[in-house]
């Protein structure tokens, strides 16, 4: 599912944006990280993410992306889970990057993805980080979210990354 912001923020952002390459990438990801099953994808713009992460994280601020599992491992084999967009976010953040705002939409799925897969860079030692960088070469993306807001942990112990369900990431 891809849908438009309804109170009409992002609209000009969200008419130029191609929804069927969008929705290629999406599947295109989803197989690089191996999620199985359905994933819903919203994109919408800040107000509606705002409201999403005040919602199910407690925070009162808008933000990029959000994950939102299907309870267990990788949810039932049917349904992996929802993941929500702000376009207006990630016009902003292609900007500064200095990529397409499509580019940065890419990103933040792949990102999202992962989540759902069960990685938690706040809690992994820098496992998602390490999977994120390979999977943004092979699948050519640019820049990935976690080098933008956590220091390099390269040469970091490794771990398997802690599994989380039910709750929603950023």
């Amino acid at each position: 599912m891809i849908e438009a912001p309804e109170d009409g923020s992002g609209d000009r952002v969200f008419a130029t944006l191609r929804k069927a390459v969008l929705a290629r990438f999406l599947l295109a990801a989803q197989r690089a990280v191996q999620v199985p099953g359905e994933v819903n994808l919203l994109l919408a713009g800040d107000a509606r993410l705002k409201a999403l992460n005040k919602a199910y994280r407690g925070k009162n601020k808008a933000t990029d992306v959000l994950s939102f599992p299907v309870a267990g491992e990788h949810g039932d084999g049917q349904m992996a889970g929802d993941l929500a967009i702000s376009v207006e976010t990630a016009a902003r953040q292609a900007a500064e990057h200095g990529h397409s705002t499509e580019d940065e939409l890419r990103v933040l799925m792949l990102h999202g993805l992962l989540h759902l897969a069960g990685y938690d860079h706040e809690a992994d030692d820098g496992e998602m980080r390490a999977l994120e960088s390979q999977l943004r070469a092979k699948l050519k993306l640019p820049g990935g979210l976690i080098e933008r807001i956590e220091p390099d942990t390269a040469g970091a112990r490794q771990r398997p990354g802690r599994r989380f369900a039910g709750k929603a990431r950023a």
